[in-house]
């Protein structure tokens, strides 16, 4: 079951209208969810939310801090990946404020993979973490606020599913990326990746070692991966040429995005990843 709600970019539409919303979500992924069990009874806004660029490279401008500073709920990914929105969280003007930080539902450490909205798990461990804060904030919605937070697990459950008969078609297939974004999904689905090591090289910008880097390219060139997820929203020199290698000899590429696309739910998203890699990795059916 999909609920389409469509994310509403406060900022570009308006850059001061994110100091009046009351849940402030540093990812757009996470806005979405909490706009799903949300509903009209409290406003939500995304900070990171642009698909075309690297959130990696992000600072937050003085409007960011005072809609952080005054908001009701807080939502952050955690383990290092937004920690500029602890320190504007320094400021706040609400002594009441809710943070919720999915690292902790999941309690990952620094050090995990922090793209944690690619774990099956983080948004139902999210909705369950946000219902009560909201019904607290708006007790008269409480019976609206509990059904749609049951809708969106029910929606969630189903993508949860998916993954599962997924994992039991491809479980042990090899491949690669070019980064780890994808990484908590790829354990989830039970592929396998041995180039972890070059991966976070190219994520934190550093040079990759000639070992990984010839690991890697041998085997693209022997076929053992059968499909390249690169990251859409990065652009890094080695990661570039890599997938150019896998084009060459006809290993499909996977792009994936570190941030929601604009009009899609995170369970369509997801859906539509799920998708094109499993795609990728059926084998055409032989002509007669």
């Amino acid at each position: 079951m999909s609920i389409k709600i469509h994310l509403v970019l406060l900022l570009a539409a308006a850059p001061c209208a994110l100091a009046h919303a009351e849940i402030v979500a540093a990812e757009s992924v996470y806005a979405d969810i909490a706009r799903q069990v949300a509903g009209p009874s409290m406003p939500v806004s995304a900070i990171l939310r642009n698909p075309a660029g690297d959130p990696h490279q992000y600072e937050p401008s003085p409007s960011v801090a005072r809609a952080v500073a005054g908001a009701t709920i807080v939502i952050e990914n955690g383990i290092g990946y937004d920690s500029w929105i602890d320190r504007l969280r320094a400021d706040t003007t609400n002594p009441n404020q809710q943070r919720i930080v999915v690292a902790d539902l999941l309690r990952r450490r620094a050090g995990d993979n922090p793209h944690l909205w690619y774990d099956p798990g983080a948004m139902p461990a999210l909705v369950r973490a946000l219902t009560e804060p909201l019904i607290l904030a708006a007790p008269l919605d409480r019976a609206a606020i509990t059904a749609r937070a049951e809708a969106t697990l029910a929606s969630l459950a189903a993508l949860q599913s998916r993954v599962l008969v997924l994992r039991q078609k491809l479980a042990g297939t090899p491949v690669a990326a070019t980064e780890p974004v994808f990484g908590p999904m790829l354990a989830a689905l039970g592929l396998v990746d041995d180039h972890a090591r070059f991966e976070l090289a190219v994520m934190n910008g550093t040079e990759p070692r000639a070992g990984d880097v010839a690991s890697i390219e041998d085997d693209l060139h022997a076929h053992r991966i059968r499909a390249l997820i690169t990251n859409a929203q990065a652009t890094d020199t080695e990661a570039a040429r890599l997938a150019g290698v896998a084009r060459a000899e006809g290993i499909p590429l996977v792009p994936i995005t570190e941030t929601l696309p604009p009009g899609e739910t995170y369970q369509d998203w997801i859906s539509g990843e799920l998708a094109a890699l499993e795609s990728a990795l059926t084998p055409a059916p032989a002509t007669q």
